[in-house]
């Protein structure tokens, strides 16, 4: 296999508008390393396309430059009629495997990859009665680890999106890779995505007020919203602790919580003013079916997402304690092949080349845990849930997001 030099493998990136691996000696060899995937389904646009055809084509499908990594096996767990995971890998000579541990093992006796990427995203599954749709994302980390196991030996791990999704499986995710010390790492594509507005906090910020506004299911896209939140959120002054109770108001009772002051509105208003809406002369407090997912964090500051069903873009905003307000949108851009994605993408090619996550599973554990609790609320008639469980305790790192304007 050719190994390009670390600087035209930086090269490479910056003709493809990414930001490059983590600095090294500039004659250190670029490596390639191997993968595995587990994923549900493998069909155009799917979770599985924006992520493991940019492994396999390049960043743009087309070809072209690519992350320093190689597909080497595949677990496939359904074959919708729009399948192309047996094109695709007849094409880059991937094998798919019938069970998960031999995609670990690529059919051998022990395990010869570098990583693993599960991503348990689109597919026919149940939904349970809090709405949440059981993807098999426990059961794939649940084999996956078994195989790490048996063979002893451990890889870092990718988890696409949230854990569990019910906070009994995203915790018992998280506790396994604790105590099996598997470098894991789990999010969303949007914090790294693309920002309407941009702006950076430094860690130690003291942060007035915060409230985001996202879109579409409350367990699709709460997750999307609670992360883009949380990535915000968590740079605030003191490290963060978790959260100590969570609720989900509707209606009106979501806009009392705005009158009596609960959440900011000058903040609110601020992020309705820089996302999209689907109907433009619709105005916010015209919305009559909004959702609001209130919490508190253990240090006292007051979390707010709202979910309202004339909004077409993740928003974020805050107003800090000099006065001064920010909000931002969290783009989510269709071509080339949902670039947002490629950037998750290189966090995640991080995390293979150093062996340490890119940022902390702890970030996605406790969005993960605000989501269930909020749906749990919801399905109670909207009583406030005590959560002592997501007293969880992490340090936020500087990881940047996509670059506006666009690299070229």
């Amino acid at each position: 296999m050719q190994t390009p030099s670390r600087r035209d493998a930086i090269k490479l990136a910056a003709a493809a508008g990414l930001a490059s691996l983590p600095a090294g000696r500039a004659e250190e060899k670029f490596v390639i390393k191997s993968v595995a995937a587990v994923v549900t389904i493998y069909t155009p646009k799917s979770h599985a396309d924006v992520i493991l055809t940019k492994i396999l084509q390049g960043w743009n499908h087309d070809g072209g430059a690519g992350p320093a990594l190689k597909l080497v096996s595949l677990y496939v767990d359904q074959f919708p009629d729009k399948d192309i995971a047996r094109e695709l890998v007849k094409k880059h000579d991937v094998p798919i495997f019938d069970t998960i541990e031999k995609a670990i093992t690529v059919g051998g006796k022990d395990i010869p990859i570098d990583g693993v990427l599960s991503i348990g995203e689109h597919g026919d599954y149940p939904t349970n009665k809090l709405g949440q749709k059981l993807y098999p994302r426990m059961r794939f980390f649940e084999e996956i680890t078994d195989a790490f196991a048996k063979f002893k030996k451990v890889v870092p791990v990718f988890n696409d999106k949230h854990l569990g999704p019910p906070w009994a499986e995203a915790k018992w995710m998280f506790d396994r890779a604790v105590k099996m010390k598997v470098p894991f790492m789990a999010a969303s594509s949007l914090p790294v995505s693309y920002r309407s507005h941009p702006f950076d906090l430094p860690v130690g910020t003291e942060i007035e007020a915060a409230v985001g506004i996202g879109y579409s299911g409350l367990d699709i896209y709460g997750f999307h919203a609670l992360e883009c939140y949380q990535a915000i959120v968590e740079r605030r002054a003191k490290v963060e602790t978790g959260v100590k109770w969570v609720q989900c108001l509707e209606g009106k009772a979501a806009w009392d919580a705005v009158d009596d002051g609960r959440v900011n509105k000058e903040v609110l208003e601020a992020v309705w003013e820089v996302i999209p809406k689907a109907n433009k002369n619709k105005k916010l407090r015209d919305e009559d079916k909004p959702v609001l997912f209130l919490f508190e964090y253990a240090d006292g500051f007051r979390g707010a997402q709202f979910m309202l069903p004339n909004a077409r873009l993740t928003g974020v905003g805050v107003k800090l304690k000099s006065g001064k307000l920010h909000a931002t949108g969290f783009e989510e851009r269709p071509e080339p092949h949902h670039p947002h994605f490629a950037f998750l993408l290189k966090a995640v090619e991080r995390m293979i080349h150093t062996g340490q996550p890119t940022y902390p599973v702890e970030r996605t554990l406790l969005t993960s845990g605000i989501l269930d609790r909020a749906l749990t609320s919801r399905a109670d008639g909207g009583r406030r849930q005590d959560t002592p469980e997501l007293a969880i305790h992490y340090s936020p790192v500087d990881y940047p997001h996509a670059p506006k304007p666009d690299l070229k």
